[in-house]
């Protein structure tokens, strides 16, 4: 026997293996090809205060060892995920983590207050880092609309709130006045120092940290001579980014006291277990989900069969455990 619990803050998790929001919806697809109870949580696409219809298609372009994706975080908004989103979530037998943005830190304040009432929410995860939103801009205190350009004319890339460690601190403060709930923080890569991102995040209230988000990429069709994604631009994941995304979050599980969740390029046990021992508390798994529904629940069984291979009774002498 192996215990493979782990605990973000209060929240205690039954594997340290999550699936990443954008990824698995609610679960709702996944329920009848694997085991939820067998995953950490889920981690649900990310919801708005008001419905979003997201950018222009083409959305999504396959890249050498990744995946482009300019989705522009649509989705129904709060009122429609509380209608059909909430009722499967409160019958999940996992811990459930909501995925929440905003343009303001009065946007994901009120999200925070109203989710904070759902007993079926178990954690809140503060979207501050999504680099796909196409003409929507993240800037505090502004929604900017570029209605006159057209999809192959985008040339303004949205400041993101994770690019700016006081825009950061403000969300977060914002979001932790208004819940007792787990808050978790999810960080760009597209930063100069992402350890003074995650610090201010820390400072501001946050209980636990995320990382990374995509990375900023883009793809050419040779025979149109355009971009591959109407807003030119996406956020690339998969396999591509692993070693950015291992080295982000060691950088920053030295530095802050903050329980990390890595991500980024995750595709078995193997990727999983690097993360862990790098300093990640637990994982997420994004892009294998769509080549294989099952990815998760193998990455939680390989996870056990390494414990029990090397003699390791539980998977918390391994979280940071990497000889230097």
């Amino acid at each position: 026997m192996v215990n493979l619990s782990v605990k973000i803050n209060k929240l205690k998790l039954a594997t340290p293996v999550l699936v990443a929001s954008g990824t698995f919806g609610c679960g709702e697809e996944f329920r009848d090809l694997i085991d939820l109870s067998k995953l950490g949580a889920v981690v649900t696409k990310t919801v708005t205060l008001t419905s979003r219809q997201g950018n222009p298609m083409p959305r999504t372009i396959e890249t050498p060892c990744g995946l482009l994706n300019s989705i522009g975080l649509e989705n129904e908004g709060i009122n429609g995920f509380l209608k059909d989103k909430i009722p499967f979530l409160a019958g999940v037998p996992t811990k459930a983590i909501v995925s929440i943005a905003g343009d303001s830190p009065w946007e994901f304040e009120k999200l925070a207050e109203i989710l904070d009432k759902c007993s079926a929410v178990d954690a809140i995860e503060l979207n501050i880092s999504c680099p796909n939103l196409g003409i929507r801009s993240l800037v505090l205190g502004h929604r900017l609309r570029y209605k006159h350009l057209t999809p192959y004319t985008y040339n303004l890339r949205p400041r993101l709130i994770a690019q700016d460690p006081k825009a950061t601190y403000q969300v977060v403060k914002a979001a932790r006045r208004k819940t007792k709930k787990t808050l978790i923080t999810k960080l760009s890569p597209n930063v100069t120092d992402i350890v003074e991102i995650a610090q201010a995040a820390e400072k501001a209230g946050s209980d636990a940290l995320s990382l990374i988000n995509t990375i900023y990429g883009m793809s050419i069709d040779l025979d149109k001579r355009k971009p591959d994604l109407a807003c030119v631009f996406g956020g690339l994941s998969g396999p591509a980014i692993k070693p950015i995304a291992l080295y982000m979050v060691y950088q920053v599980a030295q530095k802050v006291k903050l329980p990390v969740i890595g991500m980024g390029g995750i595709m078995n046990a193997e990727d999983a277990l690097e993360f862990i021992l790098a300093g990640a508390t637990a994982v997420a798994v994004g892009t294998a989900n769509f080549i294989n529904p099952r990815a998760s629940i193998e990455i939680v069984e390989g996870i056990r069969q390494y414990l029990i291979k090397h003699k390791i009774k539980d998977i918390r002498e391994l979280i940071g455990a990497l000889k230097i």
